[in-house]
């Protein structure tokens, strides 16, 4: 999936000639890179209010980080799969998915009802996340924590920091491998683990050469188009395992979980963890509805 980082150049209105000058294929062609296009005028913004340099320094000293990869490897040894649940308020292809929104309470109900490690949306204008629910989280509980956002600059990789993450989530479709690559290093000196997200074989291939990724993720949703498969890991898996296997990397299947046979699905596939959100977030004890969930 080829996305691109900046619309091209508006179309503009010539007065003299009365007409609108219009480039071509000037709209986001989907959801991902529509959000990708706000984040550009977003980060600029905050770039402006607190330059990188105050996130810098704010960052030195800070308490040391929970392992994020060490947890769900721990995990998966004992029993596999290792549960990353996600705090969410909404989604562009659903709305609000919970309106009862409490990120607190339900970071706590996952935590007591077994769940491995806390992904947090932090995102707010198409998901109604924020960073001061990753900074509240990261008071209330004692599990490592996700920062779920559409990172593509490191003054982001700071933020996440900043608030109380203990790991980082990196897109492949939104960014080069020289960025991947850099992303992690950051992350690294940061003490942040980083989840690097794909949704297809291309991108999975492009990131298995990707200096320093201990942690892949298989989304099974087309971004494109919305649709969910899980048939996008076992593929992927099927394909790769073995070199998976040689690089000692841990893979979690994201989207499109919502039963015990839907996990069972992509563990046998050889997902040793998976990524949970809308399924549990919409119960009305989030937390309780984990070990169903897992079969357990």
């Amino acid at each position: 999936m080829k996305i691109r980082r900046r619309p091209p150049n508006p179309s503009i209105s010539v007065a003299s000639l009365q007409y609108q000058i219009k480039v071509p294929d000037s709209e986001p062609r989907n959801i991902l890179e529509k959000i990708v296009w706000h984040k550009e005028t977003e980060v600029a913004r905050m770039r402006e209010a607190i330059p990188l340099q105050k996130l810098q320094q704010q960052a030195q000293n800070l308490p040391a980080t929970k392992g994020f990869i060490k947890a769900l490897r721990q995990q998966a040894e004992k029993q596999a799969p290792a549960i990353i649940t996600e705090v969410k308020k909404a989604s562009p292809s659903k709305g609000v998915i919970r309106a009862d929104f409490d990120p607190v309470e339900i970071a706590r109900s996952y935590e007591d009802g077994g769940a491995t490690c806390l992904s947090v949306l932090t995102d707010s204008e198409f998901f109604q996340g924020s960073f001061d629910y990753l900074a509240q989280i990261r008071g209330a509980v004692d599990l490592p924590l996700l920062c779920k956002e559409f990172i593509i600059y490191p003054y982001q990789i700071y933020q996440a920091r900043l608030a109380g993450a203990d790991a980082i989530l990196l897109i492949a479709a939104i960014l080069s491998d020289k960025d991947l690559t850099y992303f992690v290093k950051i992350a690294k000196v940061l003490g942040l683990d980083a989840l690097v997200e794909t949704h297809t074989a291309e991108e999975f291939e492009r990131v298995l050469k990707v200096s320093g990724v201990e942690l892949i993720g298989i989304n099974n949703r087309n971004l494109e188009d919305f649709s969910v498969s899980l048939g996008t890991t076992e593929q992927i898996m099927a394909a790769y395992g073995e070199q998976l296997e040689q690089q000692n990397l841990l893979v979690v299947s994201e989207s499109g979980l919502h039963t015990a046979a839907d996990v069972k699905t992509v563990v046998s596939a050889g997902a040793k963890a998976i990524l949970v959100g809308e399924s549990l977030v919409k119960q009305p004890d989030p937390g309780k509805a984990i070990a169903p969930l897992l079969g357990r």
